[in-house]
């Protein structure tokens, strides 16, 4: 055997090894196949929402302070008119809990001071729920 044939079937092995070890990575969906939140969304309400103009309110009833950013990630995803989107998120019980913001296209920019596209969380200090 010559020293090219050696090398290609040494390279043979060693690209079979490689392809024979796997790694298993969990793909984090859900068992109907559907992906997985990095975090599940508490239950809320919208009870007001905005429809004209070009700076919009979007107000957000919750039960709980747990997990409320993922609730704002939430109603922000669905925002998607051309708007500065104020949402504001508040204690089912009362109480303001935090005041958010989404810039869609050049008018949401705008309206929220910030670039199209981006979203802005602030939660209240010392807020609780119930208030």
């Amino acid at each position: 055997m010559n020293r090219t044939t050696a090398v290609i079937l040494a390279a043979a092995a060693s690209l079979t090894m490689l392809t024979a070890c796997s790694i298993s990575v969990s793909d984090n969906s859900e068992p109907d196949g559907r992906p997985a939140r990095a975090a599940k969304v508490p239950a809320y309400e919208i009870t007001r929402q905005d429809d004209s103009g070009a700076q919009r309110v979007v107000v957000v009833e919750v039960e709980t302070t747990e997990r409320m950013e993922s609730v704002f990630e939430a109603v922000a995803a669905e925002l998607t008119d051309d708007a500065g989107w104020f949402i504001e998120i508040d204690c089912a019980d009362g109480g303001r809990l935090a005041n958010d913001k989404k810039a869609v296209g050049s008018a949401g920019a705008a309206a929220t001071g910030l670039d199209d596209g981006r979203t802005e969380y602030e939660a209240l200090p010392g807020a609780t729920c119930p208030a």
